[in-house]
């Protein structure tokens, strides 16, 4: 691999604006190599003859070894090319307070050397921006490491607070006048001369209720002056874990401040060594001199930081453990596996073969014009079609996994995943793939029950299939055993309960995205009505559909598919409240015009009518004009008259600018799918009501796939503006003042 693809890869997404351009400064030298290739070909020397060819043969019988290292001349003489000066760097006071580099270039003079200055101030404009921004992220790692010293301290005094009620204060101040960078270092001397200060709890409040709890906003905050308080031990496990996951988010920026620092001046000596190659010149030396002189080089803050936080972490999380410690603090990310390649192969060569051996005896047995055609569909397709829905999103998600990866979305820092347990595509195709078989293997006993007369006698078992397919799915994603992906199906419980649970838990972006993910399963939720009834009322028994002769059943086909739309309002009012902003109520304004749409729509299906038609129409084109708007102004971010990219923004991560216009457009369109409702579009001379409705449903769950590749490319290029690389924590001690509450 070159070295401009393998500098671009090993970038962190979120500060790619400032890491040097290496690319551009190629292009440059490209540039100049053009142009002496052009001067020497119309420069070229004249023919010679063969005598003048045999005198400068014997010329070069004279001439001394030139040596391995670029030397010229005897042994006793330096190298010319080295005392020839080429370039002068000299040193800039700038106003952020560092250190900035100007390069003057000697031969400006010569033919063609406009290219050379503009490449010299490019390369100190890219160098000047890369020590400037390694400076502020090395102050801020400082300034955190202090806070840290701050909480361990505080966390300290908790322990013997809670341990041993006896202890007596010592009247040693907390901080004995070392710095950050010393005094979060675990060593014997520090150890000697610092005691625990209880004195400390009288200056601080206790903040150890989860992020996402059960309490009112009111009691996250336990006031330490306060008589009569007790300090429970539940509460320091959980100021531990807070702490133990903020020293494992900051030990990752400083790692990714000592990959930031080296691929820099990997860079800087790579595009150096290609402008020597190409004119012929030796200015790299005096260049690398410079950097290796530079902050970027002299800095050894990050790497006595790393020591010392891994020390303390080994120490203090992880029982003096080390490579239990480092696990934590380094998780390898999981190993790309063959055999999920190789079974995601099987898994598809099955299901072709599947898909042909249930139109083939859907064919043979004519079964399109049987008398139990319209019975079957309206029974026994809608409860196969839930798990059409769940292969369909699934497939849909792998494919926006694989494209941000492909263009450096840096999903897992947004959703929060986890490195060890992250489900890539092929995982994601495997079982995706694996339910899809299961699915037709179902479906294809299912008919040959049906038509075998043999099982005649079995209806009722014929029956159960789905229903059994259906347990299994359930017991698979509750299964306590470490198998099947664990981590992740808990982790995708946990979300789904904050969703449920959304005014009590504070949202995050996987809260709201996995809640906007359920909008687009209406129809699924639907399905599992349909289950309930069609299998808690006995109707199995006789195929026959009773479900729609119930008034409770038809209540709950209005209240069923709003679910979705209230859990996002309600995050929304959550949002509202927290961040004192309008836009999260706007937002809920959305999904409430949307509940009254598919509210009007259901009642229109069910009562029918001129007004409930008009009513369930506009009410519907309020919903998507205001929903349409939404997705491509707020969660896309385009629509941007005065952006670099007209009607677009600013910054875009995919190549044509046409597949952003696409989107928009199949956005729309698919989002008028609600208008087959309106128009009584339910049924064609070659499609089954419930065919309809499936490919309604699987229209919209298409659309969702399409939002979210967009929805989050917006979310990283946000990231990628605030150079926010970084989970921010909130630590479990915050002070009087107000100060050190986050690590920012």
């Amino acid at each position: 691999m070159k070295f401009g693809k393998e500098f671009t890869s090993q970038m962190v997404p979120e500060w790619e604006e400032a890491y040097m351009q290496y690319n551009h400064l190629k292009t440059i030298l490209k540039e100049i190599l053009i142009f002496r290739r052009l001067r020497q070909n119309q420069t070229s020397p004249p023919y010679q003859s063969p005598q003048k060819v045999i005198l400068s043969e014997r010329h070069s019988l004279y001439t001394a070894f030139s040596g391995l290292t670029n030397r010229v001349g005897n042994y006793n003489e330096e190298n010319n090319s080295d005392t020839e000066e080429v370039i002068l760097v000299s040193e800039i006071q700038h106003q952020e307070q560092c250190m900035h580099y100007q390069t003057m270039f000697f031969r400006s003079w010569e033919e063609g050397a406009e290219n050379e200055i503009v490449f010299f101030k490019r390369l100190d404009d890219e160098f000047n921006k890369a020590i400037c921004f390694y400076k502020r992220q090395v102050d801020e790692v400082v300034m955190e490491a202090e806070e840290l010293n701050k909480q361990m301290d505080a966390l300290f005094a908790l322990k013997v607070r809670i341990n041993d009620l006896n202890f007596h204060p010592s009247s040693t101040p907390p901080n004995s006048g070392l710095s950050p960078l010393d005094e979060i270092q675990e060593t014997p001397e520090r150890n000697q001369t610092k005691m625990v200060s209880l004195d400390i709890l009288n200056h601080i409040k206790i903040n150890v209720t989860p992020e996402s709890g059960l309490s009112p906003p009111w009691r996250t905050i336990f006031d330490g002056t306060k008589s009569g308080l007790s300090f429970s031990k539940s509460e320091l496990r959980t100021a531990q874990a807070k702490l133990k996951q903020a020293f494992v988010e900051f030990h990752r920026k400083l790692r990714l401040l000592k990959s930031y620092c080296f691929l820099n001046q990997l860079a800087i000596s790579k595009i150096m060594k290609k402008y020597d190659k190409v004119t012929s010149r030796n200015a790299s030396k005096a260049y690398l001199e410079m950097v290796k002189s530079s902050y970027l080089s002299q800095s050894d803050e990050v790497v006595k930081l790393m020591e010392r936080v891994e020390s303390a972490f080994i120490i203090h999380f992880a029982n003096a453990n080390r490579s239990l410690g480092m696990k934590d603090l380094r998780p390898r990310a999981k190993k790309a596996k063959h055999g999920v390649t190789f079974f995601v192969g099987c898994f598809f060569g099955c299901l072709i073969s599947l898909v042909v051996a249930v139109i083939l005896t859907i064919h043979a047995r004519d079964l399109l014009k049987s008398a139990g055609r319209d019975q079957y569909m309206i029974n026994i397709f809608p409860l196969y079609s839930l798990f059409a829905y769940i292969v369909l999103h699934m497939l849909m998600y792998a494919g926006n996994i694989y494209f941000w990866k492909r263009f450096r979305v840096n999903y897992a820092f947004i959703f929060g995943f986890k490195p060890t347990t992250e489900l890539g595509c092929r995982e994601i195709l495997l079982l995706s793939s694996a339910l899809l078989v299961l699915t037709l293997v179902a479906v294809l006993s299912n008919l040959e029950m049906e038509m075998d007369e043999r099982t005649l006698s079995f209806t009722t078992l014929t029956e159960l299939v789905p229903l059994g397919l259906f347990i299994v799915l359930l017991l698979i994603m509750i299964c306590p055993l470490n198998i099947m992906h664990r981590a992740s199906r808990f982790f995708l419980i946990v979300n789904l309960w904050h969703c449920v649970c959304a005014p009590l838990y504070k949202v995050t972006f996987l809260d709201f995205f996995l809640g906007d993910q359920l909008t687009s399963q209406v129809q699924l939720l639907r399905t599992v009505q349909f289950y309930i009834c069609y299998y808690g009322w006995g109707d199995f028994k006789r195929r026959s559909n009773t479900c729609n002769q119930s008034s409770l059943y038809e209540f709950l086909n209005i209240f069923i598919p709003i679910i979705p739309y209230w859990f996002r309002l309600l995050q929304c009012m959550r949002q509202g409240f927290e961040q004192k902003e309008y836009r999260p109520a706007m937002n809920g304004l959305k999904y409430l015009s949307t509940i009254v749409a598919v509210v009007t729509r259901t009642l229109y299906v069910q009562r029918r009518g001129t007004t409930m038609r008009i009513i369930a129409a506009s009410s519907s084109g309020v919903a998507t004009i205001y929903n349409t708007y939404w997705d491509m102004v707020k969660d896309w971010g385009l629509l941007c008259k005065d952006s670099k990219n007209p009607w677009l923004r600013d910054k875009l991560i995919l190549p044509s600018k046409s597949v952003y216009f696409i989107a928009m457009v199949m956005n729309v369109i698919l989002r008028l799918s609600w208008m087959q409702t309106v128009l009584d579009f339910y049924e064609a001379p070659w499609l089954h009501q419930s065919v309809m409705i499936f490919i309604v449903a699987s229209l919209e769950i298409v659309r969702r796939g399409l939002w979210n590749f967009f929805r989050v490319e917006n979310e990283h290029l946000n990231n990628v503006g605030k150079f926010r690389a970084v989970k921010s924590i909130p630590l479990p001690f915050s002070y009087e003042d107000g100060q050190g509450t986050m690590i920012h």
